[in-house]
């Protein structure tokens, strides 16, 4: 199975590149800017053909949440139409596409955790960047699988988490937000989830399944800072802050919470709480900064 990961030098294309070479069924090409831009559709095209692609795992993305508010037509260009240009790559060569999407696609009104079915209702260009680059792969696909996911954090690439653990090694104290609720997401955990449904693929079958993954729990920014000091053992304190007062060019959701329950049951998974995942992963760092050493 020759499997093509876009945007491999993000999180989660990092991590998959890391846990894939466990795989021996697959065949894995990673692939990131500059030698491959999603948004080109005769280089997607040639590239697929060149390696007989059969699955295309999208992780790439406009993730500046901020920015796409004024640099709108790059986010469209990123999020709306380089997945409709892989989806119309795997309809030509009857490819699995598996796109990852977020939990941006819904406002954070709600207060119970969003379902699959649940009406996407964006408040932000990025937001409505993947919403709409969702719309295109669900109509263009013959065969997808689309994962959002929340919160996402690695040892590898810029995240809160490593935000985190540089400024709490600098300072006595940090500000951070208490009043958004959701569920950070280990892009390790996600990698692996993501690998556990590709070697169960059936390329008899056309999948159009929408899915929702994040680790298990739930927490505030401040929590989430509150636990990433307790675990790092740095003595920075973490106080608590409300959003308005720490405002911000887009909208963040108050609540994005998914619920889980669907890829669980579709696919077997069984998903680690963020804490545990969290332990797992600044042990990791830690280990990787004192080989650097």
């Amino acid at each position: 199975m020759n499997i093509l990961v876009t945007g491999s030098r993000g999180q989660l294309g990092s991590e998959l590149r890391e846990l894939s070479a466990g795989c021996d069924k697959q065949r894995f090409f990673f692939y990131d800017l500059p030698d491959l831009d999603i948004t080109r559709s005769d280089d997607v095209q040639r590239l697929c053909r060149e390696h007989q692609i059969e699955i295309i795992v999208n992780c790439a993305a406009y993730t500046a949440v901020d920015r796409a508010e004024s640099d709108v037509d790059a986010a469209f260009r990123v999020n709306r139409d380089g997945p409709a240009i892989l989806a119309g790559c795997a309809k030509e060569i009857n490819a699995l596409l598996v796109h990852i999407s977020t939990d941006y696609v819904f406002n954070g009104d709600s207060s119970m955790p969003y379902r699959e079915q649940d009406a996407a209702s964006p408040a932000t260009v990025y937001g409505k960047s993947k919403w709409e680059g969702e719309e295109l792969v669900r109509r263009i696909a013959p065969s997808y699988l689309i994962v959002r996911t929340s919160w996402l954090y690695s040892g590898y690439g810029v995240n809160f988490l490593k935000t985190m653990l540089r400024l709490g090694a600098e300072r006595e104290t940090l500000n951070v937000v208490a009043d958004q609720v959701g569920t950070p997401t280990s892009a390790a955990d996600l990698a692996a989830a993501l690998l556990s449904i590709l070697e169960r693929y059936d390329p008899a079958c056309h999948y159009q399944e929408t899915y929702h993954y994040s680790n298990e729990g739930v927490c505030s920014w401040y929590d989430f800072a509150s636990a990433i000091m307790e675990i790092a053992h740095l003595p920075c304190k973490v106080l608590p802050l409300e959003s308005a007062h720490y405002p911000q060019i887009a909208q963040r959701p108050h609540y994005s919470v998914l619920n889980k329950s669907a890829i669980k049951q579709a696919w077997g998974l069984e998903i680690p709480n963020w804490r545990v995942s969290l332990a797992g992963v600044i042990r990791n760092i830690e280990h990787m900064d004192k080989e650097l050493l």
